[in-house]
């Protein structure tokens, strides 16, 4: 499960962020293109919008529920 306190700096304020167990599948930026994308050197996604409306919601949920080590987090 993804911890807020190990959030990835990159990752704009709001409910959605990456933690440090990110292992840079690119799973999120796939399923979530307009929410999520690697960061400069590929080594971890990050948020670099929140959602902002009912299908980008959608697509962060799955890009949630599709992480395989749950470094995504939603505290919304």
């Amino acid at each position: 499960m993804a911890n807020i306190e190990n959030k990835y700096p990159e990752n704009v304020n709001g409910s959605y962020y990456v933690d440090d167990q990110c292992i840079a599948c690119e799973v999120c930026p796939d399923e979530a293109e307009d929410n999520f994308k690697m960061n400069d050197d590929n080594s971890h996604a990050f948020v670099y919008k929140q959602p902002e409306d009912n299908a980008e919601e959608e697509e962060c949920a799955s890009a949630l529920a599709a992480c395989p080590v749950d470094a995504i987090g939603d505290d919304g």
